[in-house]
């Protein structure tokens, strides 16, 4: 299973910021129900709001655990671990196909992969986790 390249070198504040960067203006607008239309940048707007962030130290140790196996390159417990993510909710930054991956975390007591995962970007600590199998994501902050 080929690891995705981490290609660059940054810490978690780094890597928030040029996550921030990248994805452009985000705003919060509050609904008005006499709209019936929405732009396409509002859409994008909404869809980056939705990451948040999370603490390394407040994740599941079942997370710390993959986050590890996959800085060692494996071998993970599942055969999709390492897939290419295709961010079909489009909740992620907007990236070419291939730039994110996929790997399981680990929920105890369930007889299948479960819905927790932690997806991979290709920058050096651009870690998403999601406890609720791709409705939301959380940049991990590797710094707190």
């Amino acid at each position: 299973m080929r690891i995705p390249p981490r290609i660059t070198r940054l810490g978690g504040s780094a890597a928030l910021l040029s996550l921030l960067i990248a994805s452009g203006p985000v705003t919060a607008q509050a609904a008005n129900p006499a709209t019936t239309s929405t732009t396409a940048h509002s859409a994008t707007a909404f869809r980056a709001a939705a990451v948040g962030s999370v603490c390394y130290s407040a994740l599941p140790s079942q997370a710390h655990d993959t986050l590890d196996l996959i800085e060692q390159g494996g071998p993970y417990p599942y055969e999709q671990d390492g897939t290419v993510f295709q961010n079909r909710e489009g909740l992620l930054p907007d990236r070419s196909t291939g730039y994110y991956h996929e790997y399981t975390v680990i929920t105890p007591g369930s007889d299948t992969r479960g819905a927790r995962r932690i997806v991979t970007g290709e920058q050096t600590e651009e870690d998403y986790y999601t406890a609720d199998h791709y409705a939301s994501f959380d940049l991990v902050d590797h710094d707190c």
